[in-house]
């Protein structure tokens, strides 16, 4: 058994070798045509890498403004009332919103006419010409929290000045859009603002005329303090209410932030709640008052000008605040390194493509060496020489 296996192994090691001849044999044979097709190839492949248009590439790096409202000091003293106005800022990751905006045609479609993309891409359509830069233009965003803006052309000047101009277009669209957030809440606040203010105002002139009426009626110390305390609960519910309005606009209701505001309005009914005891809020003052019957509809005055005045001052706060975050947003897009013309082209790198073009050409010549020589083959046996003359008869139409 010992000898047979040894026998067998050295009949496949002949068998392997023979194989291997067999190879080389076929590349020796056809060496010339292996020679001619890798220098067609290489040929091929330097004339489009001397001829192929070089293309450049320019790259600006900016940092993306923080997701935080310009009023922030009047913010924090306002406490948790002030939260509202600027937890509705961190709803996305800033990153993602910004390289959508440069993606946009907002962005892109004043750069086509500044630069005339549509004559220098040669595109028959502004479309066309908006395709062309949105596929020559890379924007990123790196872990470092920094975006990139990448752009390839083959001018290295104009590939740099696009590169800077999606910046600026970038600050435009950004502070107009800061503007038209905060110009909403801005005019939402100057909104009930106003309706504050005249409910103040015919409050002031209600309670003169009652007082003209009946009377004056001085409140004892519990009595003040009760109504200031109903006052200002129920202005801070109304402020929140506004705030909760304001805030539907740009979240939805899943947001922590308004889950927190309504938990807060629930808590501040729930204070209401103990202080009147099931009550009304007029009940609960007369008793601490202790005014007779004929000074109720004053208290009833004298506390509606109270709660406009401490509702006045809260929505006076806020609208202030968006004013200050329509003027300050926007504008804080900082360009950490701005793009200039490159010195070195990105593509096409010769060297490869022409080593590609070799080893192309190289592969196709082994390929049709080896299809060669089994055609050869085939040809030698008797009985499919003759079935290939009867294929070409059949092909030229002799049968």
């Amino acid at each position: 058994m010992t000898e047979m296996n040894i026998q067998s192994t050295k009949v496949i090691d002949s068998s392997d070798e023979i194989s291997l001849i067999d190879l080389l044999i076929v590349l020796a044979k056809n060496k010339w045509l292996i020679v001619k097709s890798t220098a067609l190839f290489g040929i091929a492949a330097i004339a489009y890498a001397l001829l192929a248009t070089p293309i450049f590439e320019a790259e600006t790096t900016i940092l993306p403004p923080q997701q935080q409202s310009g009023a922030s000091t009047m913010l924090a003293s306002l406490g948790g009332l002030g939260a509202l106005a600027g937890g509705a800022g961190a709803i996305k990751n800033p990153n993602d919103i910004y390289i959508g905006m440069m993606g946009s045609r907002a962005v892109q479609e004043p750069l086509v006419k500044q630069f005339n993309l549509k004559k220098y891409y040669d595109s028959e359509t502004s479309s066309g010409a908006l395709k062309t830069l949105e596929a020559s233009t890379t924007i990123s965003s790196g872990k470092d929290g920094l975006i990139s803006i990448k752009v390839y052309d083959k001018d290295p000047k104009r590939a740099a000045d696009l590169a800077n101009a999606y910046v600026v277009e970038l600050r435009s669209l950004s502070g107009h859009l800061a503007v038209g957030e905060a110009a909403q809440r801005r005019q939402l606040f100057e909104v009930q603002l106003a309706k504050v203010k005249k409910h103040l105002t015919d409050a002031e002139v209600a309670l003169k005329k009652e007082q003209e009426k009946t009377g004056f009626f001085t409140l004892e110390a519990s009595g003040k303090a009760t109504m200031e305390a109903l006052v200002e609960l129920r202005a801070q519910m109304a402020a929140r209410q506004v705030q909760l309005s304001a805030m539907s606009a740009v979240v939805t209701e899943d947001n922590p932030e308004y889950k927190r505001i309504k938990a807060e309005i629930a808590a501040l009914q729930a204070q209401l709640f103990l202080i009147n005891k099931g009550s009304t809020d007029e009940d609960v003052l007369v008793s601490k008052a202790k005014v007779p019957e004929a000074g109720l509809e004053f208290i009833r005055k004298l506390r509606d000008v109270k709660y406009q005045e401490m509702l006045f001052e809260l929505m006076a706060k806020q609208l202030e605040m968006a004013r200050l975050d329509e003027a300050k947003e926007g504008a804080n897009i900082q360009v950490l390194d701005a793009a200039t013309p490159p010195d070195n082209k990105l593509k096409p790198k010769r060297g490869l493509i022409v080593l590609l073009g070799l080893f192309a050409g190289g592969f196709l010549g082994i390929l049709l060496s080896f299809i060669r020589e089994a055609l050869q083959n085939t040809a030698q046996n008797a009985e499919n020489a003759a079935r290939i003359n009867e294929l070409k008869q059949y092909l030229k139409g002799q049968k």
